[in-house]
């Protein structure tokens, strides 16, 4: 049981957990705390949208429809990884479900109980987060999305003091739902039981300064704020301010707006991969298509190490030169944390797992 965040409190747990965050229209009021009660909060429930495309998705999500007024959850994760903040409050999102799930999830249950029974409010008790996906399991789930509902909920975990198990997904919640389909609750509840064993969350990104030119850019039918914000690197609230927009909602077709002017990209550096270990191949870490449990190599003592430093390391003792189960633990936890699933996230390491794992020369 928690107290519900506040508007701000909430932005600066997504951004504190290395989150980018794009705070849409009038969020902080949007709510339904006029048809009931919102809080006390128990958890994080994850959907998918059913939709194609970031700027139809969080308007839909913020204004609702005809049969399901918005906001329809508090935040929507695009393909992209970010987060596009539409609601503050009570959203409608959850639904009835069963309150034997919800005791379970308060109770921070191991096993969740079947959800077969519409007989308790969610919408009072859960944050949701809506994903831009079809749902028709053909739709990929990039990494960068993975990663950001993996961040999004280990961030509200980490503000109420819950573990993974405050995160359920719809289709675990309400009798005949199948969101999110593409990936299993239990393999994101993995990840984020692994993201909250790093007790200091993730470097948030820098929030570029003002810009100090402008350009000009002509408002066209179909453009909202958000989408002209998202085409020229800033944010809506930076052009509100810098155009003096009294109603940021009412833009008119033909309307001039100041956009911050494109920079010369800086010259590309050099990179460093004389100071990283090369990718070696899949096969040196096999033996045929098993581990090479036994193996010896420095390799494996600073590929060890530095699976301790990013908050994935698996060992009891260690790590060695010699290759051993916890190694395989720790790096599948690693390809995890990078948002693999499944058969993808075993063993052996893959060159773009690795290249990112940035293992010293040994």
């Amino acid at each position: 049981m928690a107290t519900p965040l506040t508007a701000d409190r909430l932005l600066k747990a997504l951004r504190d957990e290395g989150l980018t965050v794009i705070e849409h229209r009038n969020w902080r009021t949007n709510n339904r705390n006029h048809k009931g009660p919102w809080g006390p909060t128990h958890g994080v429930m994850i959907h998918h949208t059913v939709t194609s495309g970031t700027a139809n998705s969080v308007e839909l999500c913020y204004n609702g429809h005809s049969a399901l007024p918005g906001p329809l959850c508090h935040g929507v994760i695009a393909k992209d990884g970010t987060v596009h903040l539409v609601g503050n409050g009570r959203t409608n999102h959850a639904g009835l479900g069963d309150g034997n799930v919800l005791r379970a999830v308060v109770a921070e249950a191991e096993h969740l109980p079947a959800d077969n029974e519409a007989n308790t409010d969610g919408n009072r008790h859960f944050y949701g987060f809506e994903c831009v996906n079809l749902g028709d399991g053909k739709d990929p789930w990039p990494a960068e999305q993975l990663l950001a509902i993996e961040r999004a909920a280990a961030a509200l975990c980490r503000a109420h003091g819950w573990s993974e198990r405050s995160v359920i997904g719809h289709l675990e919640w309400q009798p005949g739902k199948i969101d999110p389909r593409g990936f299993t609750m239990n393999s994101m509840r993995a990840r984020i039981a692994d993201r909250l064993e790093d007790k200091a969350p993730a470097k948030p990104p820098v929030t570029p300064p003002p810009a100090t030119s402008t350009g000009t850019y002509t408002v066209k039918r179909g453009d909202t704020l958000t989408s002209i914000a998202a085409a020229h690197k800033t944010t809506p609230d930076e052009l509100a301010k810098l155009n003096k927009l009294g109603d940021p909602d009412k833009l008119a077709v033909g309307q001039k707006l100041k956009v911050p002017a494109k920079t010369q990209p800086a010259p590309p550096t050099k990179p460093s991969a004389a100071k990283h270990e090369p990718y070696p191949g899949a096969a040196f870490f096999l033996n045929g298509s098993q581990p090479a449990i036994g193996k010896k190599s420095p390799i494996f003592t600073a590929m060890g190490k530095r699976l301790v430093a990013v908050g994935c390391g698996r060992y009891t003792v260690g790590p060695g030169p010699q290759l051993g189960k916890a190694d395989v633990n720790s790096y599948e936890a690693w390809q995890r944390k990078c948002g693999y699933t499944g058969t993808a996230a075993k063993w052996p390491p893959g060159k773009t797992t690795w290249d990112k794992l940035q293992v010293p020369k040994s």
